[in-house]
């Protein structure tokens, strides 16, 4: 099972071995991690965004447009977020460092 590390707003790190297909949204719910994913991962929000460590962003797939168009309304934007709703969990990206902005945008309602 490979190991994804979510560095929390504390700046404490959750190690979490989790099954290879899962996304990073699906991971941290399961886990207790604090990440909203408003939408259910169907990438129409911006709750599941998370930072991407640099030594791990060529590894990842690129961003598709829609994916990139939604984060535009992500808060704490940085060169390396994503939505943890794209990324899912490989045996190649065992050991993936991902942390927590420290603002996120909820659906009013």
């Amino acid at each position: 099972m490979p190991r994804v590390t979510f560095i929390e707003l504390d700046g404490g790190g959750k190690h979490i071995d989790a099954p290879s297909g899962w996304t990073l949204l699906e991971i941290a719910h399961d886990n207790d991690i604090d990440i909203e994913g408003a939408c259910d991962g169907n990438m129409a929000c911006s709750t599941c965004h998370v930072i991407v460590d640099p030594q791990w962003t060529s590894r990842l797939p690129l961003p598709s447009e829609e994916e990139l168009d939604i984060l535009d309304l992500a808060c704490d934007l940085e060169p390396t977020s994503r939505l943890g709703c794209q990324i899912s969990l490989t045996d190649g990206l065992d050991g993936l460092v991902v942390r927590l902005p420290r603002l996120t945008v909820s659906l009013p309602g």
